[in-house]
């Protein structure tokens, strides 16, 4: 069997994988990537935040993706009941980007794997990886089956793990652990956006509360198509369709929305809604001998405040930054570079989801009259600053949200 030798192999060609691999190959050295799909392909997570642009803009990605035209994103917006709480990211606390874009994953994912390939990484595309092997120094090797049915080896001194819901090393490792976030299934489609209101209305993401456990969401796109999608706890997105039709699930959905309701009621689905159900997933180890996990291979939280992308990108680019520093033989603690500045991250968000569905985050969101100054710390958040512990509805989390919201519901 064919052997090929490489300093590092990256599995998957998304946002992390293409983020990682063009680091690694700037640094001078050699990376292959290996992706199960060919590309163009059908995933979600279109709602991409501000500290992405961070991440793209260090292994030099921005100016492809302007090139590509996509919806400039200002604002996320949450409606409930008629009450409108948008977060304008130039109001936000602290330093950061500004805005971001709104994209169709397929054809952003192409763009980045273009520019990738590009600056000289080497993609292999429609490549599964159905086996792999670490020594005790942590050199693998990775058995893949091309698109061709044959079998190849890969030798590399390290492997980083971008596969996303693949999960690759995860499942071949047994690595995979209980999520403290189960329970909720979400159903999407897109949409030819006939009825797309004129100037900024008709290009803002929103987000319109059903009931508390249960939401729906809009992302226009600049091609004219919109993302359509419900998410909610999984007996409740259930309930939707007595028949157990995605579409009929999805129809319902939006006959119950408010703000909604006349734009997509009679539109056509440009493909079947697709549900996918329980998704929170987590590992019991995020990284090894001679690998790391990165990005929804490591763990996925919940599409509410669209940190997937934010979360692979920066796991992704910190991941290659301490592959490289590792090869170039200097050290590294995993666990303390790595691990547990992910989790502080992972940690805030997983606050925030939480406080989403038990009705704390909405109960700020919505109160009237607002506080600016508590506003702008909440966008920070949504941005995806989620280090930055200047921010105390960063650092303290934990209590901040479910504090503040117990006040107001008992005016105190």
């Amino acid at each position: 069997m064919k052997t090929k030798e490489v300093d590092v192999l990256v599995i998957g060609a998304g946002p992390s994988g293409c983020v990682s691999s063009a680091y690694i190959n700037q640094q001078g050295i050699s990376v292959k990537v290996v992706e199960r799909s060919k590309f163009p392909r059908l995933v979600v997570g279109e709602s991409l935040i501000p500290k992405v642009m961070d991440n793209l803009e260090e292994v030099g990605f921005l100016p492809a993706i302007k090139a590509a035209g996509f919806q400039e994103k200002h604002s996320s917006r949450f409606l409930r009941d008629g009450v409108n709480s948008t977060f304008y990211f130039n109001n936000k606390f602290g330093e950061g980007w500004d805005w971001t874009w709104q994209v169709p994953r397929a054809d952003f994912d192409q763009v980045i794997a273009n520019e990738a390939q590009r600056q000289g990484v080497e993609i292999e595309f429609e490549a599964e990886v159905t086996a792999i092997e670490f020594d005790e120094k942590g050199v693998s090797l990775t058995t893949i089956k091309d698109k061709d049915g044959n079998e190849k080896q890969i030798q590399a001194k390290f492997v980083i793990d971008s596969s996303g819901y693949g999960r690759v090393l995860p499942r071949l490792l047994d690595l995979d652990a209980p999520s403290n976030l189960t329970g909720n299934s979400s159903i999407f489609t897109h949409t030819t956006d006939v009825n797309r209101p004129e100037g900024v209305e008709g290009t803002q993401i929103t987000f319109e509360v059903i009931e508390q456990e249960i939401w729906f969401w809009v992302i226009p796109f600049s091609n004219g198509v919109t993302s359509i999608g419900v998410v909610g706890r999984t007996d409740l997105i259930d309930a939707l369709s007595p028949s157990g039709s995605a579409e009929e699930a999805l129809r319902n959905t939006i006959r119950r929305t408010d703000h909604f309701r006349d734009r997509f009621i009679k539109n056509e689905f440009i493909y079947n809604p697709f549900i996918k159900k329980n998704y929170a997933c987590t590992v019991s180890e995020q990284f090894g001998k001679g690998f790391v996990l990165t990005g929804n291979s490591s763990g996925f939280l919940d599409p509410v405040f669209s940190s997937g992308v934010a979360l692979a990108t920066t796991s992704g680019l910190l991941a290659a930054k301490l592959v490289a520093k590792e090869l170039k033989g200097e050290k590294v603690n995993w666990q303390t570079e790595y691990a547990d500045y992910m989790d502080r991250g992972y940690e805030v968000f997983s606050t925030y989801v939480k406080e989403w569905y038990n009705g704390n985050l909405q109960e700020l969101f919505f109160h009237r009259p607002e506080n600016e100054d508590i506003k702008k710390k909440i966008c920070a958040v949504l941005a995806g600053y989620v280090w930055n512990d200047d921010n105390p509805f960063v650092k303290k989390h934990y209590r901040a949200v479910s504090s503040l919201a117990y006040s107001l519901k008992n005016n105190l």
